[in-house]
């Protein structure tokens, strides 16, 4: 309704075919467009944000000379040109305020394989530490984050008016309460969507699905799924932020960038850093996405475990492959233990339970014979007297439950610099 004020406050009605809408994406933009129709002897009569940090409205006149410069306009990127008729208007209306409120296009956050270089995972987790109450943003940043800085509990309303929908197609405890917890404490609303009862269940398509959702104005899309590469089908098809939240045993984007931003604050720097990767390396997700943040910012990565679930082949991924942890432990800097994964396995991997413990599981034993100031990580859920024992995981050097407190942070972090950072800055006059 306040959209359509606005509109209306530019003296655009419904009754009104003779005048054209030109949406413009921003200042710069809008000089651009507003010489562009001088030069063809059309004046724009007022600008009007039509909502914050989006894209500008301006009217022009008569639409028969507007519909003209259509190509012309569109062709630049500069805008998007609405004509219509009395009997459109509603239609014409809808998608003028759509338009406005939410762009084309927007950002994604689907792998750690090549989207996203040493500079931004650095600042990307610099942006978390400022959430989890550490004062390391980037300065202008921090007078935007400074409500933020009590370990991610203060609620914020720096995506007001923002939606995240949760699309969990596999069973979540920590990554989808992490990004329910991570989107509300922002400002925004969550829907929440769980395929057991869905339309998904039905009959219909995941696409068609998403596309449901996408269709109640959401702005931002999490999704989990079994099946590899799903987000990055779902960004073709929708316009939405997509933010993959695992799938399969391709990649989990967050669950990497939080052990990044875990190592960082109790080491300072990545750089030089020897991190082993411990256990079902086959169907890890959490190994994928580790070692690409891991390598671009200069730490050493070993993967270690059984010789049926780590090829030789991890070795042309630029990391060391290991099948002994009594081998590699002294020199290791952080030990990220991982689940086996019986649930994606076809037949088990190793004779027994017992015998992967023997070899591989984390030990009093085996601390005292690491390094003095070693890490202990585990994605979760953890499976105690599996990959570690209670004294390790329960005792000094186990950063487990750090991991899920950086969670949320990591998150808010990813939601905001999507959706809210852009309208921030430009709110409060900061170049982005």
């Amino acid at each position: 309704e306040q959209n359509l004020d606005a509109l209306r406050r530019i003296g655009v009605y419904p009754d009104e075919a003779d005048r054209g809408l030109v949406l413009v994406p921003g200042a710069d933009a809008q000089q651009k467009v507003a010489t562009l129709l001088a030069e063809h002897g059309l004046a724009p009569r007022e600008f009007v944000q039509v909502h914050p940090g989006s894209r500008w409205l301006f009217k022009c006149w008569p639409a028969q000379r507007t519909a003209a410069l259509v190509d012309l306009i569109v062709a630049d990127g500069l805008a998007v040109v609405l004509t219509g008729a009395p009997d459109d208007r509603e239609r014409a209306l809808t998608t003028a305020v759509l338009a406005a409120v939410r762009p084309a296009t927007r950002p994604r956050v689907v792998d750690l394989t090549g989207a996203l270089s040493m500079k931004e995972l650095a600042a990307l987790t610099g942006f978390s530490r400022a959430f989890a109450g550490v004062d390391s943003a980037p300065m202008q940043d921090r007078e935007v984050l400074h409500a933020a800085t009590s370990n991610g509990r203060s609620k914020l309303d720096l995506l007001k008016g923002r939606t995240v929908a949760n699309l969990f197609f596999e069973n979540s405890t920590r990554t989808k309460n992490s990004f329910s917890l991570a989107a509300k404490r922002l400002g925004a609303d969550t829907v929440e969507f769980s395929s057991s009862g869905s339309s998904v269940a039905k009959g219909e398509t995941f696409i068609d699905t998403a596309k449901t959702i996408e269709a109640m104005l959401v702005d931002a899309v999490v999704v989990r799924h079994s099946s590899p590469g799903t987000p990055h089908m779902l960004a073709n098809h929708l316009a939405c932020s997509v933010i993959n939240a695992g799938d399969g045993p391709h990649e989990h984007p967050t669950q990497g960038l939080l052990d990044i931003l875990t190592i960082r604050q109790h080491r300072g720097s990545l750089a030089g850093l020897t991190v082993a990767l411990v256990g079902d390396i086959a169907h890890s997700r959490t190994a994928r996405s580790n070692i690409w943040g891991l390598l671009k910012l200069g730490a050493k990565v070993i993967v270690c475990g059984p010789a049926t679930l780590v090829s030789k082949q991890w070795e042309k991924l630029g990391v060391e492959v290991s099948y002994s942890l009594d081998k590699i432990l002294p020199r290791c800097d952080v030990l990220n233990l991982l689940r086996i994964q019986f649930e994606r396995q076809a037949i088990r991997p190793f004779p027994s339970v017992h015998e992967y413990t023997l070899l591989y599981a984390m030990n009093q034993e085996r601390i005292r014979r690491s390094k003095p100031e070693i890490l202990i990580m585990a994605p979760g859920p953890i499976n105690r007297g599996v990959e570690l024992t209670p004294e390790v995981a329960d005792g000094p050097h186990s950063v487990i439950l750090e991991q899920v407190t950086n969670g949320i942070a990591i998150r808010m972090a990813t939601l905001w610099l999507l959706l809210g950072r852009k309208a921030c800055c430009e709110a409060k006059g900061v170049r982005e």
